[in-house]
């Protein structure tokens, strides 16, 4: 009897406070701090185990191995709960009884925002705490001894990344916190599709697979990634906000136009704000794959003249001669 009161009095707690709609913001913000803190420290636990490569290691490398961990983490979570709600759930659908489009939101859209809100408060938390391991490393060459730029470039890059997450955590939290503008802004976090797939060719050039398959493999689903979601994806953005400008237009003028200014032009620059970094190594995959292909085909070409040759000459061989010494028959 006991027992089922407390799981009463439990349910009750999270219905009425944790779950409630005006605690939703702060207890996702909670979750997704508590959620990077163990993704982290798992990251660090399974791979000491299940990858060799790991003990070799710097600790910086270390820690950016775990931090790009939570990167990955984050970019899954809301790419895939940005694409269920936008294009899947009925809640942004074309209704005209739901209300106006700028203003929809409902406790699932929030705590997801609430989440990424989180993951950006513990990133930039551990950008600047680890500064000058993490801070502006993700803009940077990766080298395995690279610690400190000495002609001052990487004082630049740490606040270009901190810019970066200020802008975008500012919009998602606005967004979050307002109700306004939630269908845009969970159209914008798309793009961290992109984020998978450059993590993973960090992953893979620090471990020395930069000239594998696989990197290869990974170079070209960047290139698709950051095509879509950067470009067509924005494409798709502007053209809906168009189609719905009354819409728009109402919101603004019952919000204040200066704070849904502020919010659009805030949301964009933080969602381009890794497009340039992003372009660089869609430039450099490009340029990567060119010449690995022009490698492979050449190697092709080299394997069936030298075959071509040798066959040649035992043809030869067998008919006029035992050996001839001038063919290489060992080809």
């Amino acid at each position: 009897m006991e027992k089922k009161s407390y799981q009463n009095l439990t349910e009750l707690l999270i219905k009425e406070y944790v779950l409630a709609d005006s605690f939703i913001p702060y207890t996702s913000i909670i979750c997704g701090i508590c959620a990077c803190k163990m993704v982290y420290d798992l990251t660090q636990s399974f791979s000491s185990v299940y990858f060799k490569s790991y003990s070799s290691l710097s600790k910086v490398q270390r820690t950016e191995w775990s931090n790009r961990a939570i990167s990955t983490f984050h970019a899954i979570f809301i790419a895939a709960m940005s694409l269920y709600l936008v294009f899947w759930s009925n809640l942004y659908s074309d209704n005209q009884y739901a209300g106006l489009v700028t203003f929809r939101s409902s406790s699932l859209s929030t705590f997801s925002l609430g989440a990424s809100v989180g993951y950006f408060l513990a990133d930039l938390g551990m950008i600047i705490w680890f500064y000058p391991s993490l801070g502006g490393m993700e803009y940077a060459i990766h080298e395995p001894d690279f610690q400190f730029d000495p002609d001052g470039r990487q004082p630049k890059l740490f606040v270009i990344q901190v810019l970066h997450h200020l802008l975008s955590l500012i919009a998602v939290a606005y967004s979050m916190l307002i109700g306004e503008g939630q269908l845009y802004t969970f159209m914008v976090l798309i793009s961290e599709t992109t984020t998978p797939g450059i993590n993973l060719r960090w992953y893979l050039d620090t471990v020395g697979m930069k000239r594998t398959r696989a990197y290869l493999i990974n170079g070209v689903v960047i290139f698709v990634a950051w095509l879509v979601a950067r470009i067509l994806l924005f494409m798709y953005l502007f053209y809906h906000v168009y189609m719905h400008y009354d819409e728009v237009n109402f919101s603004c003028k019952t919000c204040g136009e200066a704070g849904s200014e502020l919010w659009t032009g805030v949301n964009i620059c933080g969602a381009l704000g890794p497009v340039g970094y992003e372009l660089n190594l869609v430039c450099e995959d490009y340029k990567g794959i060119k010449e690995d292909i022009s490698k492979e085909a050449l190697r092709k070409r080299e394997t069936v003249g030298r075959m071509g040759k040798r066959n040649h000459c035992i043809g030869l061989g067998l008919a006029k001669y035992p050996r001839l010494p001038h063919c290489d028959y060992n080809v």
